[in-house]
């Protein structure tokens, strides 16, 4: 199959966006001929996506949209929300507005439309000026189907001006939840889209959230004014992730966190820290037992930030570590295991977050690890907050999050029910409190290895069971495809490794070139020709005509023996690394920022090390008066805990300090007990 690319497209930008296509070339296109699709949603929807069917409720919301009416939707992570936009635009023949809040999701999803042939585009003030100009022009000769804004710059006069001169079908507006003060992720510039309906009185508009209580739902409606919206409410229930909140205390957490992370070997997995010296701490904790891991805060410059998360995209890196920051909008369908370290501000957090596991539909796992001190640790900065509404919200949150890790009811059903859903059923069987837990979370966290070395040994003595239901079987060992089938694991990483190419080639996630779900289907009906590579779930028209050549290239490599090129993995882990830094004479200010890390994160790192005996404890890096005065503090108070320390020294002596002397007492402590 001859391989071409979109039209009028050269490639991609270094950044991952999809370049300006011309207007005469969007026009002249033959996929895109709105008469053929509108007749047919399903055609579209095969041609465009490459799926057979739709998804529950979509096609029902999209037949909404395309005749003219406002519409509410509120369906889980991985439902399939994008489509339902995307689709009416092509259908249309129109441009679909989509208000979204952050940049990199609306350029990726962008590059993923582009790939599928279908123009768009993103207008953002980090853009060049001329190229935004390009953009806004060939809008008004209606070049694209979907353009990407943020809030902010839809709120600017100049672009509702410019927006009326653009053949538009309708507006939808993601992540709607962030409109309301009683969303758990309220946004003041989405404050500003109560203006559409004044701006535009005759164009729908669609929410679009996955995460919305009654109360966040009813301010929805009236801050976007919709008229007599049609509502689309799913099920809160996913029936293929497995809920567990485990009370741990500080001699137990990071040794289950490690037995998790490795359970699901060779898995996508994302752990969720508090805060960002925790993140940075806990990604040196890993790969300083063998585990690389990827950091990801908001503190973290944009570059470096955008290149972690694509590296964990692409399967660079199968684990990362991130705070609150890293949420919306993250399409990865195939993530096995989402892991809290400490307890969340609220439902609605959690399940937003425990949602980015399991979106192929397979089972998955969302284990909280929460100690008691988490709770200590939300009251106090909820203590912070002036606003007393905005306070009164947050101690809501704080006694809703904190029944439902506490409480010993199905959690499922406590999920369904806070946000206003009553299920006939008081059980769901994939839970801790239904009596369904992951393996290695039952077994002493120090004996895991040992247990996991015992199970494959057995496992290789006898036959492989038959397949369990999805909704029984561990996530970890899952190997099998929906039906039962199962999949080539050598095939499948040789495809995974020929697509990581193709992404870092286009400058794309993974995702966007072809899904897990996609790549998956592809393993499986393994085909040898055109109609056969259509036939499989994912790929449509487009994608068959960009990578088809390619992907029958692979299969015949493979076919004569060719498989996918050892991981390389560091040599040196982040202990080896600081410790190599500190015997050339590197300050803890300069290993920071060679190691990319907060100044904190280093110092608790060497103080581990000197504590552990495998670092020279020196004066010269607290002050010989500072050392001198927590010393005698150390005399008087012992060295368990750091906070009556704080207390008894000066203000001006800091943390880091008290850190370092205490980690030279102890060890001088365990020397003299020996």
């Amino acid at each position: 199959m001859k391989k071409t690319k979109p039209p009028g497209n050269a490639g991609r930008a270094k950044d991952g966006s999809v370049p300006l296509p011309s207007p005469a070339a969007i026009c002249d296109n033959p996929l895109l001929d709105p008469s053929e699709v509108t007749s047919d949603l399903h055609s579209a929807l095969k041609r465009y996506w490459g799926y057979d069917s739709f998804r529950p409720m979509q096609e029902r919301i999209v037949q909404s949209l395309m005749s003219g009416n406002d519409a509410a939707v509120i369906m889980p992570t991985g439902g399939g929300k994008s489509l339902c936009y995307q689709l009416p635009a092509v259908a249309l023949g129109r441009t679909v507005v989509v208000v979204s809040p952050l940049i990199a999701l609306m350029q990726d999803q962008a590059a993923q439309l582009g790939d599928m042939g279908i123009p768009a585009a993103v207008l953002n003030s980090s853009r060049p000026a001329e190229e935004q100009r390009a953009v806004m022009r060939a809008a008004e000769q209606g070049a694209f189907r979907l353009l990407y804004l943020s809030p902010e710059r839809l709120a600017r006069a100049d672009t509702v001006g410019w927006l009326r001169r653009i053949p538009l079908a309708f507006f939808a507006i993601d992540e709607a939840h962030c409109i309301s003060e009683w969303g758990h992720e309220f946004r003041p510039e989405y404050r500003q889209l109560n203006t559409l309906r004044q701006n535009f009185p005759d164009k729908p508009i669609a929410a679009f959230t996955a995460s919305a209580t009654r109360r966040v739902r009813h301010d929805i409606l009236q801050q976007l004014q919709l008229r007599e919206p049609h509502k689309y409410i799913a099920s809160f229930h996913r029936v293929n992730l497995r809920y567990v909140a485990h009370q741990c205390d500080k001699s137990n957490h990071r040794k289950l966190l490690l037995a998790g992370v490795r359970a699901y070997a060779g898995e996508s997995v994302i752990v969720y820290a508090p805060t960002i010296a925790t993140v940075e701490e806990t990604v040196d904790y890993l790969a300083d037992r063998g585990i690389p891991a990827v950091p990801y805060h908001g503190q973290m410059e944009n570059a470096p930030r955008r290149r972690n998360q694509e590296r964990w995209m692409n399967d660079e890196v199968r684990v990362l570590v991130g705070t609150i920051a890293f949420g919306l909008g993250i399409n990865k369908p195939a993530v096995r295991a989402v892991i809290h370290t400490s307890m969340p501000k609220s439902i609605e957090q959690y399940y937003q977050e425990a949602g980015r596991a399991g979106r192929d539909g397979l089972p998955a796992d969302c284990v909280l690890l929460w100690q008691p001190k988490d709770a200590g640790l939300l009251a106090y900065f909820i203590g912070l907050i002036n606003d007393p509404d905005e306070k009164q919200r947050a101690w809501q949150r704080y006694n809703d999050v904190r029944r439902f890790v506490e409480s010993g009811k199905c959690r499922h059903l406590q999920v369904c029910l806070h946000f206003g859903q009553v299920p006939k059923w008081q059980r769901c069987e994939m839970c801790d409190n239904c009596g369904n837990e992951p393996e290695w979370l039952l077994a002493p966290p120090e004996e895991e290895l040992k247990v996991a070395k015992k199970r494959k040994a057995a496992a290789a003595a006898v036959p492989p069971p038959p397949p369990a239901a999805p909704a029984q079987r561990p996530a970890a060992a899952s190997k099998t495809l929906p039906g039962g089938e199962r999949r080539d694991s050598d095939l499948v990483e040789f495809f995974k490794q020929w697509r990581r190419g193709v992404a870092q080639r286009a400058g794309v996630p993974a995702y966007v070139v072809l899904s897990d779900a996609a790549l998956e289907d592809l393993c499986r009906k393994k085909p040898a020709n055109l109609r056969e590579l259509l036939a499989v779930s994912g790929i449509g028209e487009r994608k068959a005509e960009l990578y088809g050549g390619e992907i029958f290239a692979a299969f015949e490599a493979f076919g004569k023996g060719a498989r996918a090129a050892a991981r390389q993995t560091a040599q040196e882990s982040p202990a080896e690394e600081t410790i190599r830094l500190l015997g050339q004479g590197k300050t803890f200010n300069e290993i920071a920022q060679i190691r990319d890390r907060q100044l904190t994160t280093v110092v608790s790192m060497v103080s581990d090390l000197v504590e552990k005996g495998r670092v020279e404890y020196r004066i010269e890096w607290v002050g010989e008066e500072e050392h001198r005065q927590i010393a005698e503090a150390i005399g008087r108070l012992g060295s368990q805990w750091l906070k009556p320390l704080r207390e008894a020294l000066p203000a001006e002596i800091t943390w880091d300090q008290i850190r370092l002397v205490v980690a030279w007492s102890r060890k001088e402590s365990s020397d003299v007990g020996r």
